[in-house]
């Protein structure tokens, strides 16, 4: 166990089985491979690893602005008529410049208070004499929605505390990606060398025990399942809590299912296994992130704001972003409820899971 000044922070019974992928026989690593995996080994005297291993993400990140750029493709298209607006711009016509980007706002859900404030804001600088050519309203629209994400939202990075194992609960509604992210999510930590366990706590449904443990053996990591039907969530997450402290892991990738954000004992549930994990490592769970599907668009504030409420959501997950033409929802969750988004999906590939980068983000849809 880490020291209590060693702070660590990231760029997120009977009943069960303890199941380790892959089954085969693998043959030793080589020794390229040892010595890349000894340089990011989690030792408790390691103080500061996953602080450095967030920000080496993040640079990763940064490195890969393609994936980014083509991932809002849709929604870059529809703003694309800014540019038709401002290059032409002049001083007469600034009333309808503005009504036109600020429907141009709206239709990639922006969202009606953040749009309201954007093009308020232009307006003044433009009839201060602030602004006076169209590059400089473009600059100025861009700062502005950057200062949006920045300023409430500025925590991008998964912060796991100050204790081994670090415990990150996936939640969100059926059919989001929550399985899928949390694949994808183990694979970016396992290739930098984090020991990760997994918990398949979607007791519900079958078909996703299944599919987590597809990604536990295509990631190399180990899974804790329900050993019988109908097995208790919070036991699921316990146990791989326990294992976690016992067996030295770095991380526990926590399942949960999916549920309508209004079905009260559903969500209850959620509290039991919060708790549970609670009683096993103290502080945990340090993450509880929320996977919303960036096609519903504005629609998704009232999940994340229930969810909220129930457990306490630390960082946003937004998949299938790529398919989306509301990439404008990013700003309007980060302005509405503080909560930053710490990873976007922008495909359908195990990279494609991007940690989300603010800066980069603006570029992509204002290009």
């Amino acid at each position: 166990m880490a020291s209590p000044s060693t702070h660590l922070s990231l760029a997120s019974g009977s009943s069960t089985l303890f199941c380790s992928f892959p089954r085969r026989q693998l043959s030793p690593p080589s020794t390229t491979t040892r010595l890349v995996a000894s340089r990011f080994k989690c030792l408790a005297g390691q103080t500061g690893f996953f602080t450095r291993l967030g920000r080496l993400i993040k640079e990763k990140a940064k490195s890969d602005v393609d994936k980014i750029f083509s991932g809002f493709s849709r929604t870059r298209d529809n703003l694309a008529v800014i540019d038709e607006l401002l290059l032409y711009w002049n001083l007469a016509e600034t009333d309808r410049i503005l009504d036109e980007l600020e429907e141009a706002l709206l239709v990639s859900d922006f969202g009606p208070r953040i749009t309201v404030k954007i093009v308020e804001s232009l307006r003044e600088d433009i009839l201060a004499g602030k602004l006076k050519s169209g590059s400089e309203i473009k600059d100025a629209l861009k700062k502005s929605v950057l200062e949006f994400l920045t300023t409430k939202g500025n925590k991008t990075e998964l912060q796991l505390g100050f204790r081994k194992p670090a415990v990150i609960m996936i939640v969100g509604v059926n059919g989001g990606g929550k399985t899928t992210s949390l694949g994808k999510l183990a694979y970016r930590l396992k290739k930098e060398g984090v020991k990760i366990l997994m918990a398949a706590g979607d007791t519900f449904r079958a078909a996703a025990t299944d599919q987590l443990e597809i990604w536990a053996e295509r990631t190399g990591c180990e899974i804790v399942i329900a050993e019988q039907e109908n097995a208790k969530a919070s036991s699921v997450l316990s146990q791989a809590a326990k294992r976690g402290k016992e067996e030295g892991f770095d991380v526990v990738l926590c399942d949960t299912s999916g549920r309508l954000h209004t079905n009260f004992s559903l969500m209850e549930e959620l509290i039991a296994c919060k708790k549970a994990v609670g009683k096993v490592v103290r502080g945990a769970p340090n993450e509880i992130l929320l996977v919303l599907d960036g096609n519903t668009g504005l629609n998704m504030l009232p999940q994340a704001r229930e969810f909220n409420e129930v457990v306490g959501i630390t960082g946003l997950i937004l998949t299938k972003l790529d398919g989306s033409a509301r990439g404008g929802c990013v700003v309007s969750v980060v302005d509405e409820l503080g909560i930053p988004v710490k990873f976007v999906g922008v495909g359908e590939g195990v990279e494609d899971l991007q940690p989300f980068d603010a800066e980069a983000f603006v570029n992509a849809i204002f290009s």
